[in-house]
């Protein structure tokens, strides 16, 4: 049976305010959060769904869509013969009752079920826009599809330990989800959902100790299924309620995957998601032949570098370093300015959306765009558009775990991070 790519409609949840990725999200929403040095973290899913042959793509925002609205347009364009596009659905009122804020990932696609509605569609793929993972999901389609089941869930086997921060589903010899239990905290909880890890080693993924199927926010559902979900209850959650509920009269089927995903949900998980991607052989591998991770074009010169040192780290396009210049594990974004005789050590620094310059001047007292001279930046995330004098020191050398008291840079996680667009004068110092 063909899987009918061209009757999937994929939507890709934006998420709610992103408050534990504040202040990466003071300006914008979470799948617009630079990642990598030049991708937001929406270009994951959607270059997921492009390589697996799905482009009819709707990405549901409510909180500061404007930088993600902006980046969409500009990258994701399909020719007129493809028939292919990415929308983005925005919360907004109109004159239907009950059209305004999005109350939780079910009512998101509620408040949108006239785009599934649609004529031709058969199959409807729901995603997060905060992960960070590849996958084909034409073969989640074919689990689906050779199943007949009326709805599926990518499913990640973890240990015990691991579980309890998952949706566990409990299933049955044929793959069937007969249960759910959200994050069980106790033996006996994680004991009434875990799996024989046979069953893992039997289809092909190599159990190694893991016991427990996590809920990875990965679906595929028949359309008339979800309509008929939708349309008769008033559920707001996909994990917490439509599936549990579904598991009791409708065939929930599990897709296993094994590869590495990561849910970036935190400043610590983003934090060292992107570190990761330094290493020699990332867990997360950016560059694959035939599956590329889309983004923008810019059309940016390559970085220029005068006598710096740079080990185990990713400088995107455009970057000007300075002289002596020490770089070390670490990402340096687009545009990156960076004075002479700065050291940056494990340290994500994002870059700028446009150089200094008679559009985009500096008020009179403001350091120059970038990082000044004699500067050091250690274990920190430097968001977009920062003015970073001379002689400045960042350094969470006390280990404080929070701290709001500036609100230039604040400590999240651990992690001290400049927010966007902040000025931080020659001198400052935190150690």
């Amino acid at each position: 049976m063909g899987l009918g790519l061209r009757n999937v409609v994929t939507l890709v949840l934006g998420g709610g305010r992103g408050t534990r990725l504040f202040p990466l999200t003071k300006f914008r929403a979470k799948p617009a959060v630079p990642l990598a040095a030049k991708y937001r973290l929406i270009d994951i899913p959607l270059s997921n769904c492009i390589n697996s042959g799905l482009n009819h793509i709707y990405v549901l925002t409510q909180f500061l869509s404007a930088s993600l609205h902006r980046h969409i347009y500009q990258t994701y364009r399909f020719d007129e013969f493809n028939g292919g596009f990415v929308e983005l659905l925005a919360a907004q009122q109109t004159m239907e009752a009950g059209t305004d804020w999005y109350e939780g990932t079910a009512d998101a696609v509620r408040k949108n079920i006239r785009y599934i509605q649609q004529p031709g569609v058969s199959h409807v793929l729901i995603l997060s826009g905060d992960q960070l993972y590849r996958m084909d999901y034409r073969d989640m389609l074919r689990t689906h599809i050779d199943s007949k089941a009326d709805a599926t869930i990518a499913a990640l086997p973890v240990d015990r330990q691991s579980a309890r921060s998952f949706g566990i589903m409990r299933i049955n010899e044929q793959g069937r989800v007969q249960g759910f239990l959200e994050k069980p905290q106790t033996d006996r909880e994680i004991d009434m959902v875990r799996m024989d890890p046979h069953w893992i080693d039997q289809r092909g993924i190599s159990s190694r100790g893991r016991d427990c199927l996590a809920n990875m926010g990965i679906y595929v559902f028949n359309r008339d299924t979800l309509l008929d979900l939708l349309t008769k209850t008033d559920y707001q959650d996909f994990g917490k309620e439509i599936f549990p509920a579904s598991v009791r009269s409708r065939r929930v089927q599990v897709h296993l995957f094994d590869g590495y995903w990561e849910d970036i949900g935190t400043i610590k998980a983003f934090y060292e998601a992107n570190l990761a991607l330094t290493k020699p052989n990332p867990p997360f591998e950016l560059n694959i032949h035939g599956s590329p991770i889309y983004s923008r074009s810019r059309f940016l010169p390559p970085s220029r570098m005068d006598g710096a040192t740079v080990s185990a780290s990713l400088v995107a396009e455009g970057c000007r370093v300075g002289r002596n210049v020490v770089i070390e594990n670490s990402i340096i974004g687009v545009r990156c300015v960076i004075g002479d005789n700065v050291v940056i050590r494990d340290s994500i620094l994002m870059g700028a959306d446009n150089y200094e310059g008679p559009e985009n001047p500096r008020l009179p007292g403001q350091p120059e765009l970038g990082i000044g001279a004699g500067s050091r930046i250690e274990g920190s995330i430097v968001d977009k558009n920062c003015r970073i004098g001379t002689n400045v020191v960042i350094v969470n050398g006390r280990q404080v775990v929070d701290d709001n008291s500036s609100d230039q840079c604040l400590i999240r996680d651990g992690i001290p991070v400049v927010v966007k667009e902040a000025v931080i004068h020659d001198g400052w110092r935190l150690e």
